[in-house]
């Protein structure tokens, strides 16, 4: 993944990270939560009538000059940009989001990324359940608790990959795929219909969620949720109220 006018630096500064840059997993964590908290996933150009432009350059001048987030293929687009200036070795991998009650198309996308000696997942774009570190290929079964919140990777008997979440006191599946590299240019059908579909919550309502180490906020609509370790706390907006929570959210 290559855009000419990625420069690290403006990355991490634009992330607030100063921490360590070798190629480990312990480097791969702390920059892959630098990024989650501090920069939100959102939808605004799809609620303007935009298509999402997967023009490498488009997306660092979205995100790193204009300070703006994005979805999946954005953040973790520019995610991987940042890991090859670094030096790691990943791959792009097409994923069927899972919790919806019927079967949908493989329309989300995460990195599989090389790191002492394992494949870690990566994600920055999930949403709501969306991973907050790594996760290693090798930990099936094992939960991952992270934050407060608990995840773990299972497999289906097609031996395809599940990434879980605990929800409410369950297990609920939010992505499975099979560890196979996707070109950047194969996603484009999959962003065009993320982009353009009624049927998608992107298309349908404003979405922004921010990530932090107390929890998450989502705006959905005119509906603001903030989830921490002790509780949700759900508020109805007025129209001026949700400019301003957009104004914080996209800090």
């Amino acid at each position: 993944m290559y855009a000419e006018n990625f420069q690290l630096e403006s990355y991490l500064k634009r992330i607030g990270y100063q921490g360590p840059l070798e190629q480990n997993a312990g480097t791969l964590k702390q920059l892959m939560r630098a990024q989650l908290f501090n920069v939100a996933f959102e939808n605004l150009d799809v609620q303007a009538g935009k298509i999402v432009s997967l023009v490498p350059e488009q997306i660092v001048d979205k995100i790193v000059g204009q300070g703006r987030g994005g979805y999946c293929y954005e953040v973790n687009g520019l995610f991987a940009m940042a890991l090859q200036a670094l030096g790691f070795s990943y791959k792009f991998v097409a994923c069927r989001p899972m919790f919806y009650p019927v079967r949908r198309p493989k329309t989300h996308m995460v990195l599989l990324v090389e790191a002492d000696g394992d494949e870690w997942i990566c994600d920055l774009g999930f949403g709501s359940y969306g991973i907050r570190a790594p996760i290693a290929l090798s930990s099936l079964e094992q939960v991952q608790h992270q934050d407060f919140d608990q995840f773990r990777l299972t497999t289906e008997d097609s031996g395809a990959y599940v990434v879980q979440a605990m929800v409410d006191g369950q297990w609920l599946s939010q992505f499975g795929f099979e560890p196979y590299a996707s070109e950047w240019v194969d996603f484009m059908p999959a962003n065009y219909l993320n982009s353009t579909h009624p049927d998608t919550i992107f298309v349908q309502k404003l979405l922004v969620i921010k990530h932090h180490e107390q929890g998450r906020d989502i705006l959905l609509g005119d509906q603001f949720k903030q989830i921490r370790a002790d509780g949700t706390k759900v508020q109805q907006l007025s129209p001026e109220q949700r400019e301003e929570v957009l104004k914080q959210l996209l800090k």
